[in-house]
């Protein structure tokens, strides 16, 4: 999903492709603000950071992450962190498993990846089930599986195919996860987003 700085707002793709059809792309699909050119938007993101706004920050360490700026990554995404932005939870959970710009944590890796999935983020629920079942915590890993499954992940879902076929989790809850993931992938599709992931890939 693209980052919008005048509004300081994430837009999903299919928002954005019907912009673009409807008025050229011209004006934020959320605020209506004007398109300006790269310039004024790091301007408009520095202006949001500066007034501690969680997704400019989380939206900023992203960017140095990508940039190898690893030190202003740690730096934006640990204040979006502590404002409870569950995406720079999730970044510095991944820089303390692989150790990037930071000194590799096992323990700090695990806490961010709860406070993201605390936060909502299906991704982090998916790996937060990794380090139960790494443990041994088929229980836990399940769950935390099902959460992610219905929240929509695909990954989480083909874990669960497999650990129906080990036993762990029964057939009537698998089936009722299937069913919730089902509802929360189809709630999440339009012929906008169909669209822009056909003609924008």
């Amino acid at each position: 999903m693209p980052f919008f700085p005048c509004c300081s707002a994430w837009i999903c793709k299919g928002c954005v492709y019907a912009d673009i059809k409807s008025n050229g792309g011209r004006k934020c699909p959320f605020c209506r603000k004007m398109a300006t050119n790269r310039e004024e938007n790091i301007k408009r993101v520095m202006e949001r950071i500066k007034a501690n706004d969680p997704d400019a920050l989380s939206q900023m360490g992203t960017k140095c992450y990508h940039d190898g700026d690893y030190d202003n990554a740690f730096e934006y995404s640990t204040k979006a962190a502590k404002l409870g932005d569950a995406d720079a939870h999730y970044h510095l959970s991944i820089m303390y498993a692989n150790g990037i710009g930071v000194v590799k944590d096992e323990e700090k890796y695990v806490y961010h990846l709860e406070q993201a999935a605390i936060g909502g983020h299906p991704k982090a629920r998916h790996y937060l089930a990794c380090v139960e079942e790494d443990n041994g915590n088929m229980e836990r890993a399940v769950k935390h599986l099902i959460i992610a499954a219905k929240l929509g992940d695909e990954d989480s879902m083909k874990e669960l195919w497999k650990h129906y076929s080990e036993g762990n989790i029964t057939k009537e809850e698998l089936e009722a996860t299937l069913r919730t993931h089902k509802a929360a992938i189809d709630a999440m599709k339009s012929p906008q987003r169909d669209a822009a992931r056909t003609e924008c890939v």
